[in-house]
This record gives structure tokens, sequence and C-alpha cells, in this order.
């Protein structure tokens, strides 16, 4: 799993950058294997993707809402089971779960976000007592190895060290190997720094679009856009507090467009030089396993922990329902059970990972789990008539970390997206009060309640929010049945945050 790791950066996706081959290794996944078309996080944001990932559960079911929560290792099911079906297993690299994976035989992680160069890693064998920051709320001690080099070559070596040193050459393994890259603030190696020097990156045709006319609420926008410098971090000069201009230091006297376009060039390649390194690391991965004769008996599977923006909507980050941070990549081989060159559009989220990675394995799903195994997907079958149509998501971080994204929950189907922001903290850190001045209009944390509906369809794009459209009022609906529904069944209402079920309760027949 690579940080980040949105599938616009990814070549067999077949998106605008593919023409520039950034991932030939991971691409040979998808010839050799299986891409997977409509795979879907189910909160946006490191942590609580991977602990749906640990643990098959949705946020509220497991625990983790946010950066700051913390998954005990009573809940890293997903190691734990595979140790019950026989496997030696191992973490290396990003964990960002604040305990201790110690349901691991073996672990080397990065304490919380980890550094690019040099890391410091801990880990469950060998090291010196050290103490390490994991996130501005928590700091502990630690063994601790250090590294020199950048995160991507250091996280590879160790798991080739261990698939040679440490691994029991009589059992079956279960190796999560997680890379920093590309989160930002990219820092790649020294040696892609001309990588893609002289080539200009395609660009996103809606970069230049925001605000849209018809994109977007009033949830996002303000009353007469008077949110729009406050919400959503920006690739261009509109988000006053956080723009990606601002980081790659671009002259903020320059005109708008040109400002845009500069930002976007040096944002985009220190992304993709990043996104190579990855790339150049999986193809010594993947030669080591064949030289150890495991690669045909090994499943590999590659996959970001969520989405990203790459100036689509003038967006930078992830956090927003929309698809470009909604929807992950994955790709899966094994040559045993995948055709080649298949492709699977069974609707699919990151609770679904565990179950599935469990029954390759032989084991069965347990009942604590809310995800379904999608192996049948995976062998070309039909999908069951069961199977869900739709897969929830919940951004809990209100209007956090300077990217300003207000807190909203929705449904996704094949055709459809309905998304509710309801516009308020689920703590109690910012009740009610002021945020800023802008213009002279006055902020709230507290931002305004709307519907968002798009028919992906005919608006793959997600550029004209059509709530009010009559002619989708008996679809939107449905979706708001199905939508309370699913809520009720995985356990994602609002019954301890009774602030919060009152916005919904008020906004819910708008």
């Amino acid at each position: 799993m690579a940080d980040d790791h949105t599938s616009q950066g990814i070549g067999a996706y077949g998106g605008r950058l593919a023409k520039l081959n950034p991932t030939p290794t991971i691409d040979t996944l998808a010839k050799e294997g299986v891409l997977m078309e409509n795979v879907f996080c189910t909160n946006s944001i490191c942590t609580p993707s991977r602990a749906n990932i640990m643990t098959g559960q949705h946020c509220q079911t497991n625990g983790v809402l946010d950066l700051y929560s913390t998954l005990p290792a009573s809940k890293h099911h997903l190691p734990a089971e595979m140790k019950k079906a026989g496997y030696a297993t191992a973490v290396i690299g990003k964990w960002h779960l604040k305990a201790d994976p110690s349901s691991f035989d073996y672990y080397c992680v990065l304490p919380g976000q980890g550094r690019y160069h040099n890391p410091i890693l801990y880990t469950s064998d060998g090291g010196t007592p050290q103490k390490v920051r994991i996130d501005s709320t928590m700091s502990k001690t630690a063994n601790v190895l250090k590294f020199t080099g950048h995160s991507s070559d250091v996280i590879t070596d160790i798991t080739l060290k261990w698939l040679d040193e440490k691994r029991p050459a009589d059992k079956p393994f279960f190796c999560m190997l997680h890379y920093k890259a590309p989160h930002d603030m990219f820092q790649y190696a020294k040696r892609y720094e001309n990588y893609l020097k002289d080539v200009e990156i395609p660009e996103p045709d809606n970069m230049y679009d925001q605000p849209g006319k018809n994109f977007g609420s009033i949830a996002t926008r303000g009353e007469d856009d008077e949110l729009i410098h406050v919400i959503g971090s920006s690739m261009s000069k509109r988000m006053t507090r956080r723009n990606m201009g601002m980081h790659m230091r671009i002259d903020k006297k320059l005109p708008d467009r040109q400002y845009t376009h500069l930002a976007y060039q040096k944002y985009a390649k220190q992304f993709l030089r990043c996104v190579k390194g990855v790339d150049d690391n999986l193809k010594r991965l993947f030669a080591h396993l064949r030289r150890k004769g495991l690669m045909d008996n090994t499943v590999v599977i590659y996959c970001g922990d969520q989405g990203f923006f790459l100036g689509e909507h003038d967006f930078i980050d992830k956090r927003w329902m929309y698809d470009e941070a909604m929807r992950m990549a994955m790709l899966i081989r094994y040559p045993k059970l995948i055709k080649p060159g298949s492709r699977c559009n069974w609707i699919i989220n990151n609770t679904d990972f565990a179950p599935t990675m469990l029954d390759i394995a032989g084991a069965g799903t347990p009942s604590y789990m809310q995800g379904r195994s999608f192996l049948g997907g995976l062998k070309g079958e039909s999908k069951p008539a069961d199977w869900p149509e739709a897969t929830y998501y919940r951004y809990w971080m209100h209007m956090a970390h300077g990217h300003n994204n207000p807190a909203h929950f929705g449904l996704r189907t094949e055709k459809y997206k309905l998304i509710f922001f309801y516009g308020c903290d689920f703590t109690d850190t910012h009740k009610n009060k002021p945020v800023t001045r802008h213009g002279g209009n006055r902020y709230w944390a507290n931002t305004p309640a709307a519907w968002e509906f798009y028919d992906l369809t005919k608006d793959p794009k997600e550029m004209h929010n059509r709530y009010g459209d009559k002619k989708y009022a008996k679809v939107i609906a449905d979706l708001k049945k199905k939508l309370k529904k699913l809520r009720a069944d995985i356990g994602e209402t609002d019954k301890k945050y009774p602030r919060i079920q009152r916005i919904i309760d008020a906004h819910w027949d708008d």
C-alpha cells in the first residue's frame, strides 16, 4: 500500500497521466492479474482507512473516526485472524494507528507519519530505546532503528531482509508493506530530480472551474460564494489559508491562472517522482520474489489508502466524498486464481479487504466483520444477487488542519452519488466558535448544511449538483431511504451525537 497513491497516478487506470507511463511495474499487476474498477474508502483520511482495512469494520464500529484515534491491539483483527490460519505475519513501513502493531509476529514501522529521508522506525526485533513522536497528542518510548536514505528504499530493504532472514520457512506469510510515499509534502529521492523535468504535465480540465457554476452547494461555497476562500484547500489562490502555490513557493503576484498552472506543474512532478520511487522499489521486490520462486505462489495486492486530488475541482489533499478522494486504486495478481488482464466492476469498500484476504487464505469471515469477501469477483464470477449496490462514506474531521473540509456523509451507487454536509464537529472543540473573517464576512466553525446529488453516468466528473432538479426527485427520495437504512445497518447513526442528529432531522426533507 502506498499513502495517497490515487488511481489518476497509475497508468493502468488510463487517466490523463497514463501517457507519461508513471507506473510500469504496478501496471504489470493489471496485465497479469485484475484491475478493480470500483473500490472506495469509507473515510478518505489515513488513520480511519487503515483501521477499516485492519478490522473489516466501519468507523463507528472500530472506533477510529479521525487522525487522533487509536486502534488498540485487541482490534488488530486481520493479522490476528491470519495467525490463526497459520500465517507468519509482518507489517513494515507506515502504520499510523498509534498503538504498537503487536498482533503481528514482526513489525518495523514509522512513528506516526514518519520522515521521508533518513527515517527512524520502531521495531519488535532489536533497536535502541528512544522516545518517538507519534502525533501532536502522543509520544512514547520504543525500540528504534535508524536508517540512511529515502524511506521508500529503506522500507523495501527491510522487507527483503524479513523475507530472507526473519520469515519462518515452514509457514505461509502475510506481509503488509506500506510506503509513506507519495504522501504530501512530496519529498523524493535525489536520483529522480530530473525525472519529468522538461515535461508538461497534463492538467485536469476542471482545475480552473472552481467555483464552477453548478458545482458544490451552500455547504461548500456559502451564501453568494462567501465561503469559497475558506473551505477546501486549493491549487489556486482561491483558498487563502492553504493552497499549493504557497507550498510550492509560487510568486503570489503572478496572475491567477499562471499561478495555478505553475503550482500544479511543481505539485504533479513532485508527486510523480515519489510514485516513481515506489514503482522502482516494487520492481526490486517482484524480482526478489521471482528469484526465490515465490512470485506465482504469492497473492500480490497493491492499493492506495484512499484517493487524492491532483488539481481536480481546484482541490488538493483528499477528505471529500468526490470520487478523486473516495476512489481507491487496487490491482491484484495471483495466477492460480485470477485471469490475466481481467477487470472487476463490483462496488467494494475497504471494509471488504480483510474478509477477502482471509477468504483467499482459507479462513472464513469472522461474524464481527462488516465487510464481505469479493473473492468471486477476482475469479471473474457474476455478482451475487445480494451484493451491495451502494457504499457508505463519512468524513468526520470538520474544518480540520487548514484543509477546511466540512463534515459530511453519503451514499454512492454505480450511477449516483448523494452527499449530506451537516457542517459541525462531532466533538465540542469548535462548537459555535467564530473562525475568521474574510472580506468583512464572519465565518463559523459550524458551516451551512446542504445536500448534493450527482448523476455519475451523465456527469462523471461531478461538476453539476442536481439536488434541486425536479426530474431527479424520485431518485433522490429513494437514495435517502437507502442511505437511512444503510446507516442503521452498519451502525453509522448519530445517536451518540445529538447535535449532529438535530441538524440531520432539520434538513433531511429539504
